[in-house]
């Protein structure tokens, strides 16, 4: 499988499992929306209970938002989600977002992000109130990401990388002092 199959896989379930129960998900639906077969998504991920578990892995999305220096954690969190959504129209995190509604798949979703990015955030830092801060890092990245998804060609689209960062990252790194 290439990695641009393998994308649309993810990216097809992505949204499957976003706006549909967990019962309502088929494998065909996704292949559909992702261009394969069925057959294909089977071979690679086993089917539909694996490729959730591997949907609702934010490990990747962490290690990406975390490798830098302390220093720099902020403006590379804001970098690596704006480069994440212009490069695959998709974001890192934002699909624990259409996690919110009752299911005990949605709640795996939501509870491997508390335990994949907001407590590795908090492991991240010092200091008093570790975890709330944690907590509004995320809340600041979610935000940012729902704004570029939200709207794809306003100035926010538009802006550079840099341009966007230098702004936005240090009400994250505020956090992260």
């Amino acid at each position: 499988m290439t990695d641009s199959s393998r994308d649309a896989i993810l990216l097809a379930a992505r949204k499957a499992f976003a706006r549909l129960p967990y019962a309502s998900v088929t494998l065909r639906g996704i292949a559909a929306d992702a261009g394969v077969s069925a057959s294909l998504i089977v071979k690679h991920f086993g089917g539909k209970e694996s490729l959730f578990t591997t949907v609702a892995d934010f490990t990747e999305a962490a290690t990406a938002l975390l490798d830098a220096p302390d220093a720099e954690l902020g403006r590379h969190m804001v970098c690596v989600l704006v480069r994440s959504r212009r490069a695959s129209n998709s974001d890192p995190l934002l699909r624990v977002v259409f996690a919110i509604g009752p299911g005990d798949e949605r709640a795996f979703m939501r509870e491997r992000f508390r335990t994949q990015v907001v407590q590795a955030i908090a492991a991240r830092l010092c200091g008093q109130d570790k975890a709330v801060r944690a907590e509004l890092v995320a809340a600041h990245l979610l935000g940012l990401g729902a704004a570029l998804a939200v709207d794809r060609t306003g100035p926010l689209a538009k802006a550079p990388v840099e341009k966007v960062a230098d702004l936005y990252a240090p009400g994250v790194q505020a956090l992260i002092h």
